[in-house]
């Protein structure tokens, strides 16, 4: 019996996802987005879920968005509570470049507070893109009890998003620039500056926030 000839290439991808060249996996992937399949979903996602290679986690994200979201929505959803730090930040970043509103309900406050600094920040980014309308408040106010969190690179993924949903974020920053932790009084009055004024620079705007709180400012959001 004749194998058809469209069988035996996606039998070749599947296997070349799994290949120890980080460039045949790209290629692979690239294949997988360029001709897409309902056999390569399920094998897409569980490689983003173990992929070491950013550009190619990158790549299979993609691959994944151009599938139908009814056959990619079902297991990213499964891997947002993956005990795999990766698999809940890859699918959480996928979710993000698909952009359906059907996932907003995946984006829980135990997964906006991860311990794991990567899902974190997939979680930010991807509430921000699914919120739905009405919803943003209580987003940002599930978001600034995030802020002073962790090194420079994760209190810029938490303003930018912050700033992104726009002036509904200043109760929030303003409550939280009267919490007892100087980190996180520093980190509300610089998101705060960036509302303001987003072409700032972050690091400018954490200093300048520090400065403010070392000469005993109110740190008040209106004047």
């Amino acid at each position: 019996m004749t194998i058809p000839r469209q069988d035996t290439e996606a039998v070749r991808v599947l296997h070349r996802l799994e290949d120890s060249r980080p460039s045949v996996r790209l290629r692979a992937a690239m294949t997988a987005g360029t001709t897409p399949d309902p056999r390569f979903v399920d094998k897409l996602i569980e490689r983003c879920a173990i992929e070491p290679e950013f550009f190619v986690r990158d790549m299979l994200t993609w691959a994944l968005t151009r599938h139908p979201v009814s056959m990619t929505l079902p297991g990213l959803l499964r891997e947002v509570r993956s005990e795999r730090a990766q698999a809940r930040s890859q699918a959480l970043h996928t979710l993000s470049k698909i952009g359906d509103r059907q996932a907003w309900p995946a984006i829980t406050r135990t997964l906006l507070s991860d311990p794991d600094d990567e899902v974190a920040r997939s979680a930010w980014r991807a509430a921000v893109v699914l919120v739905p309308e009405g919803e943003e408040s209580a987003l940002a106010t599930a978001l600034a009890t995030q802020l002073g969190r962790g090194e420079r690179e994760t209190r810029l993924s938490l303003s930018r998003a912050l700033v992104a949903l726009g002036e509904v974020i200043v109760p929030a920053l303003r409550s939280a620039t009267m919490a007892p932790d100087p980190r996180t009084r520093a980190h509300a009055l610089a998101t705060q500056r960036l509302l303001r004024d987003p072409d700032t620079g972050f690091d400018f705007a954490i200093e300048e926030a520090k400065r403010v709180i070392a000469l005993g400012g109110p740190g008040q959001e209106e004047r």
